[in-house]
Protein backbone atom coordinates (compact mmCIF):
# COMPACT_ATOMS: atom_id res chain seq x y z
CA UNK A 1 0.00 0.00 0.00
CA UNK A 2 1.40 3.39 -1.03
CA UNK A 3 1.38 6.20 1.54
CA UNK A 4 1.74 9.95 1.25
CA UNK A 5 5.38 10.87 0.67
CA UNK A 6 7.35 12.13 3.63
CA UNK A 7 8.94 15.48 2.73
CA UNK A 8 12.69 14.85 2.69
CA UNK A 9 13.83 18.05 0.94
CA UNK A 10 15.73 19.10 4.08
CA UNK A 11 17.27 15.70 4.74
CA UNK A 12 20.65 14.79 3.29
CA UNK A 13 20.65 11.05 2.70
CA UNK A 14 23.98 9.28 3.07
CA UNK A 15 25.10 5.78 2.16
CA UNK A 16 27.90 3.47 3.20
CA UNK A 17 29.70 1.47 0.54
CA UNK A 18 28.86 -2.21 0.81
CA UNK A 19 25.52 -1.61 2.55
CA UNK A 20 22.94 -1.93 -0.16
CA UNK A 21 19.30 -0.80 -0.19
CA UNK A 22 19.60 1.65 2.72
CA UNK A 23 20.36 5.34 3.18
CA UNK A 24 20.66 7.12 6.52
CA UNK A 25 20.61 10.53 8.15
CA UNK A 26 22.03 10.73 11.66
CA UNK A 27 19.81 13.08 13.67
CA UNK A 28 21.69 13.06 16.98
CA UNK A 29 24.31 11.27 19.04
CA UNK A 30 24.08 12.06 22.74
CA UNK A 31 26.65 10.10 24.73
CA UNK A 32 25.53 11.53 28.08
CA UNK A 33 21.93 10.44 27.54
CA UNK A 34 23.03 7.26 25.70
CA UNK A 35 20.85 8.02 22.66
CA UNK A 36 21.55 7.62 18.93
CA UNK A 37 18.74 8.87 16.66
CA UNK A 38 18.74 7.99 12.96
CA UNK A 39 16.43 8.26 9.97
CA UNK A 40 16.66 5.31 7.60
CA UNK A 41 15.34 5.01 4.07
CA UNK A 42 15.01 1.42 2.89
CA UNK A 43 14.57 0.66 -0.80
CA UNK A 44 11.24 -0.71 -1.97
CA UNK A 45 11.05 -4.48 -2.41
CA UNK A 46 14.58 -4.99 -1.06
CA UNK A 47 16.26 -6.19 2.12
CA UNK A 48 19.19 -4.73 4.03
CA UNK A 49 21.98 -6.70 5.71
CA UNK A 50 21.21 -9.20 8.45
CA UNK A 51 21.72 -7.51 11.81
CA UNK A 52 20.92 -7.47 15.52
CA UNK A 53 20.01 -4.44 17.62
CA UNK A 54 22.39 -4.06 20.57
CA UNK A 55 20.45 -1.23 22.23
CA UNK A 56 16.81 -0.70 23.13
CA UNK A 57 15.04 1.20 20.37
CA UNK A 58 11.89 2.96 19.29
CA UNK A 59 10.79 2.90 15.65
CA UNK A 60 8.33 5.27 14.00
CA UNK A 61 7.45 4.53 10.36
CA UNK A 62 7.01 7.81 8.48
CA UNK A 63 6.43 6.58 4.91
CA UNK A 64 5.60 3.24 3.31
CA UNK A 65 5.59 0.01 5.23
CA UNK A 66 8.57 -1.46 7.06
CA UNK A 67 8.89 -5.18 6.47
CA UNK A 68 10.80 -7.25 9.01
CA UNK A 69 12.23 -10.63 7.94
CA UNK A 70 13.61 -13.44 10.09
CA UNK A 71 17.18 -14.59 9.51
CA UNK A 72 15.85 -17.41 7.30
CA UNK A 73 14.16 -14.84 5.02
CA UNK A 74 10.56 -15.43 6.06
CA UNK A 75 8.39 -12.39 6.62
CA UNK A 76 7.88 -11.77 10.33
CA UNK A 77 6.00 -8.48 10.48
CA UNK A 78 4.74 -5.53 8.45
CA UNK A 79 4.69 -2.10 10.10
CA UNK A 80 2.58 0.44 8.19
CA UNK A 81 3.15 4.19 8.20
CA UNK A 82 2.38 5.60 11.63
CA UNK A 83 3.51 2.44 13.45
CA UNK A 84 5.32 3.15 16.71
CA UNK A 85 7.15 0.14 18.12
CA UNK A 86 9.50 -0.19 21.08
CA UNK A 87 12.02 -3.02 21.02
CA UNK A 88 14.70 -4.42 23.29
CA UNK A 89 18.38 -4.99 22.77
CA UNK A 90 19.63 -8.42 21.75
CA UNK A 91 16.50 -9.53 19.92
CA UNK A 92 16.60 -12.07 17.13
CA UNK A 93 18.74 -11.31 14.06
CA UNK A 94 16.69 -9.99 11.16
CA UNK A 95 16.65 -8.01 7.94
CA UNK A 96 14.37 -5.14 7.06
CA UNK A 97 13.19 -3.44 3.92
CA UNK A 98 10.45 -1.57 2.16
CA UNK A 99 7.23 -2.84 0.69
CA UNK A 100 6.16 -1.58 -2.74
CA UNK A 101 7.41 1.92 -1.86
CA UNK A 102 10.63 3.16 -0.25
CA UNK A 103 10.11 3.22 3.50
CA UNK A 104 11.34 5.98 5.78
CA UNK A 105 11.58 5.18 9.47
CA UNK A 106 12.93 6.99 12.52
CA UNK A 107 14.97 4.85 14.91
CA UNK A 108 15.71 6.17 18.39
CA UNK A 109 18.29 3.91 20.01
CA UNK A 110 18.18 4.21 23.81
CA UNK A 111 20.33 3.00 26.69
CA UNK A 112 23.21 2.60 24.25
CA UNK A 113 26.22 1.01 25.87
CA UNK A 114 28.98 0.60 23.30
CA UNK A 115 27.14 -0.88 20.31
CA UNK A 116 23.97 0.02 18.45
CA UNK A 117 24.03 -2.68 15.73
CA UNK A 118 25.89 -5.88 14.91
CA UNK A 119 26.01 -6.70 11.19
CA UNK A 120 25.91 -10.46 10.61
CA UNK A 121 26.78 -12.85 7.79
CA UNK A 122 24.47 -15.64 6.65
CA UNK A 123 25.84 -17.87 9.45
CA UNK A 124 25.07 -15.10 11.98
CA UNK A 125 28.74 -14.35 12.62
CA UNK A 126 29.46 -10.70 13.45
CA UNK A 127 31.17 -9.08 10.45
CA UNK A 128 30.84 -5.41 11.44
CA UNK A 129 29.57 -3.26 14.28
CA UNK A 130 28.20 0.25 14.57
CA UNK A 131 28.33 1.98 17.92
CA UNK A 132 28.41 5.46 19.39
CA UNK A 133 31.90 6.15 18.03
CA UNK A 134 30.94 5.21 14.47
CA UNK A 135 27.73 7.23 14.53
CA UNK A 136 29.63 10.25 15.91
CA UNK A 137 32.00 10.04 12.93
CA UNK A 138 29.06 9.70 10.51
CA UNK A 139 27.32 12.69 12.12
CA UNK A 140 30.47 14.82 11.91
CA UNK A 141 30.96 13.92 8.23
CA UNK A 142 27.32 14.72 7.56
CA UNK A 143 27.57 18.10 9.34
CA UNK A 144 30.63 19.01 7.27
CA UNK A 145 28.66 18.71 4.02
CA UNK A 146 27.19 21.86 2.44
CA UNK A 147 23.65 22.68 3.55
CA UNK A 148 20.76 21.59 1.35
CA UNK A 149 18.03 23.34 3.34
CA UNK A 150 14.99 24.31 1.31
CA UNK A 151 12.81 27.17 2.51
Amino acid sequence: MSTLPYDTRNIRWNTIEGFDHVAYHVCAVDEAKRIVDILFKFDANSKIALHRHKADYITLVLQGELRIYRADGTLKEIRPAGSYVAGSADGEPHTEGGGDQDVIAFFSNRNVGHLVYEILDESQNVIATFGVAEFKVLLEAQAAQPSTLVA
